[in-house]
């Protein structure tokens, strides 16, 4: 073999390592951001699963504190309205609905308060506990989701990631509404 072969062999060699470890790398990749696109997609699951269990809930609830307090008709009809919106339409919209649940199921539990007999229930408290533990769950759900989609969104704009991604968009976060995040006056 004379020296050109040697160095033509060798230059041949290391062009199919570096095409070896660009596939591998392209692999790793591709598999990355699919795994952690699917990791959202469950991570959403999750959060919907706990919100089909508070909307099977809801109407035990609500039929239990109607029975005390009859006038507060305009709750009701928030919370019914807020629930058949849980369940059609996109994630956006779900979302919003569970969050407009969400603060129609504070006003429920305040005037629960006006009415210490119902709060005396069995069947209220045991209500109240389960909602408070899918509400605690859907909470750490959406934390779930966020960071599933950080993880997500930082894969797919960073480098080298980014030169992996295909053209895939970034996840949006779930975030609270901004009637939520306003300072809690608290009186005494």
């Amino acid at each position: 073999m004379n020296g050109l072969d040697l160095v033509t062999g060798f230059i041949t060699g290391i062009i199919a390592v570096i095409a070896i470890i660009f596939v591998l790398v392209l692999i790793y990749y591709y598999n990355r951001i699919r795994v952690l696109s699917n990791r959202i997609e469950e991570a959403w699951a999750q959060i919907d699963v706990q919100l089909k269990k508070r909307y099977d809930l809801v109407p035990n609830l609500v039929e239990t504190v109607k029975g005390y307090a009859k006038h507060e008709r305009e709750i009701f009809e928030k919370v019914s309205e807020a629930r058949e919106r849980m369940v059609s339409g996109d994630r956006e919209g779900r979302v919003a609905a569970s969050n407009e649940l969400s603060n129609a199921l504070r006003t429920v539990f305040a005037v629960a308060e006006n009415y210490p007999e119902l709060k005396a229930s069995e069947n209220f408290k045991l209500l109240q506990e389960q909602l408070e533990g899918i509400e605690n769950k859907i909470a750490y759900s959406r934390q779930y989701y966020n960071s599933s989609v950080l993880e997500y969104n930082n894969v797919i704009t960073t480098i080298p990631g980014a030169w992996f991604a295909g053209g895939r968009t970034k996840h949006v976060f779930l975030e609270i509404p901004e009637v939520e995040r306003k300072a809690v006056k608290v009186a005494f």
